[in-house]
């Protein structure tokens, strides 16, 4: 059972869709594929404009640098990804401010705009909407509201690769979001997508930078249902797929109201058999468990319980784990891996197995915590 914060599981349906004979991405057949998709994606983001681009999420974030600093840059480091936006702007010699904190803290909203006020010349923020190394949430929505009050010209990038999908976001001031395929769109790795607004839009085509990552040819092309470079024509059908299944299955608000659920459920049953949450602000797209146990717990889960879940990284790879909630993942499934971390736990002598996880699972899921 493979419930690790991407790749996620691919349905069966969609891995048939995908089996089907290889289309040339220069067809009719092939651009009505791709303009469907393109309407569903512009439905799900709720943006102006949207690109997919034959990379990982990584490449996005790339594009997102290249296309739209023009002056400076301010990153938020709360983690393995918002780190790597910095490296990015540095790999590409572009000035840039960083907001660094612990993996489990949110950015102050009041820490962004003092920097903003003492630095005139940050013309774009880059920041999580979740950050995956952690399980973290970062406050996106109220910090991009502030900053378009403070400047409505500094472009907000959102790395959503781990909340497109997962819960509604409000984009109405936000310039750019970033997802990938293998998270809750439940696709193989290989596909990335942006959404923008149209003053993203109108920035990009006035900067116009880069070759293969140039934003502003994408753009332009893509609104022909094709794109400029080889497509990644594959994962793009399977991306209809899956974005038809969810529509014609109570749409995206269902989706998202169950993965919160899901999400809530897996946080109360471990807390009531002692794991401690590891983010002060918890995203819907995994639980993060803090625990010096972790590694000991996820060993005896996958070797006897048949369950696959994360560690962490870096300065915590030893201190948490991680159980994903991304994507069309039964109950059944998450009651199955909070019953075996219970378990795991009485093995190792932390606490005697009463089913407390399972029956707290259970009550919050289907009587709303009676």
């Amino acid at each position: 059972m493979l419930l690790t914060p991407g790749p996620t599981p691919v349905p069966e349906f969609v891995r048939k869709a995908m089996a089907d004979i290889t289309i040339h991405h220069r067809t009719p057949e092939f651009e009505s594929i791709f303009g469907q998709t393109r309407e569903l994606l512009l439905e799900l983001y709720g943006m102006d404009e949207v690109v997919m681009l034959a990379s990982s999420g990584t490449g996005a974030m790339e594009a997102c640098i290249l296309n739209l600093v023009n002056k400076k840059a301010l990153t938020i480091n709360s983690g393995k990804f918002g780190e790597r936006f910095g490296k990015i702007c540095k790999a590409y010699n572009l000035p840039y401010t960083e907001i660094k904190n612990e993996w489990n803290t949110p950015v102050s909203v009041e820490e962004v705009m003092d920097t903003l006020k003492n630095d005139s010349e940050i013309d774009a923020i880059f920041i999580q909407i979740c950050e995956s190394a952690g399980g973290l949430r970062h406050p996106v929505e109220e910090l991009a509201k502030q900053v378009k009050e403070f400047n409505k010209n500094i472009m907000i990038v959102a790395d959503g690769i781990t909340a497109v999908g997962v819960e509604k976001i409000d984009t109405t001031n936000l310039d750019a979001v970033i997802t990938g395929s293998q998270k809750a769109l439940m696709l193989p790795p290989g596909l990335a997508m942006i959404g923008l607004s149209n003053v993203a839009v109108e920035k990009i085509q006035t900067l116009s930078k880069g070759y293969y990552f140039n934003l502003a040819t994408e753009i332009k092309v893509q609104k022909t249902n094709t794109t400029a470079w080889t497509a990644a024509t594959t994962l793009i059908i399977g991306l209809k797929e899956i974005l038809t299944h969810i529509k014609n299955n109570g749409g995206f608000e269902t989706l998202y109201e169950k993965t919160a659920l899901r999400a809530k459920a897996t946080r109360e049953a471990l807390k009531a058999i002692g794991c401690e949450i590891y983010p002060k602000m918890p995203a819907n797209a995994m639980t993060t468990i803090y625990t010096e146990n972790a590694p000991a717990i996820r060993k005896i889960l996958k070797t006897k319980y048949n369950v696959n879940i994360a560690g962490g990284q870096d300065h915590i790879k030893n201190s948490i784990f991680r159980i994903n909630h991304m994507g069309l993942v039964e109950d059944f499934e998450t009651a199955w891996a909070v019953n075996a971390v219970e378990l795991a736990m009485d093995e190792l002598g932390l606490r005697a197995f009463d089913g407390t996880a399972n029956k707290i699972f259970a009550m919050v899921t289907f009587k709303g915590n009676e």
